[in-house]
């Protein structure tokens, strides 16, 4: 991440169109090699950072797809996490943070409440190559960093 401060390392996510439909039955070994991917990245995280837009007053199908698929390897289990909304809009995503509250709930995960932030990034804050390139929002990103680095460093 262009954003994290040089003492965190941050590694974005990318297989979420590789995941397939969750199907409970479908959560044995072997799982889709997806699945290991997701699991295993999460696994070796020490903290998780999500960041979804809200979509139809809930949270993306795709997404909540994703959370499906953290139910049964237990990864999730007392992982520290958080959120940030980066949505223009002045309500944010405030129906898919609480799903996702919810859910992170049923997973047995520490939310660090400092490290849940509203971002408000309007369109013509992001460049063509993906970026954010104002220094505040930058700025008020690594911070949601930063504190969930915080709690999320592990004991000696």
């Amino acid at each position: 991440m262009t954003v994290a401060p040089d003492s965190i390392a941050c590694r974005r996510y990318e297989g979420l169109d590789k995941l397939p439909h969750f199907n409970p039955d479908d959560d044995w070994e072997p799982l889709p090699p997806a699945v290991v991917e997701l699991r295993a990245s999460i696994a070796a995280a020490d903290a998780v950072l999500f960041c979804t837009p809200e979509y139809a007053g809930a949270l993306p199908g795709s997404f909540k797809n994703l959370l499906d698929w953290t139910v049964g390897g237990g990864e999730m289990y007392e992982k520290r996490v958080a959120w940030i909304n980066a949505s223009g809009l002045p309500t944010g995503a405030a129906d898919a943070h609480a799903s996702l509250r919810k859910v992170l709930g049923y997973l047995a995960t520490e939310i660090v409440e400092e490290a849940c932030a509203h971002v408000p990034v309007p369109r013509q804050a992001v460049g063509d190559d993906g970026l954010i390139a104002d220094p505040q929002l930058r700025a008020r990103i690594a911070d949601v960093l930063t504190a969930l680095a915080a709690r999320s460093t592990p004991e000696p």
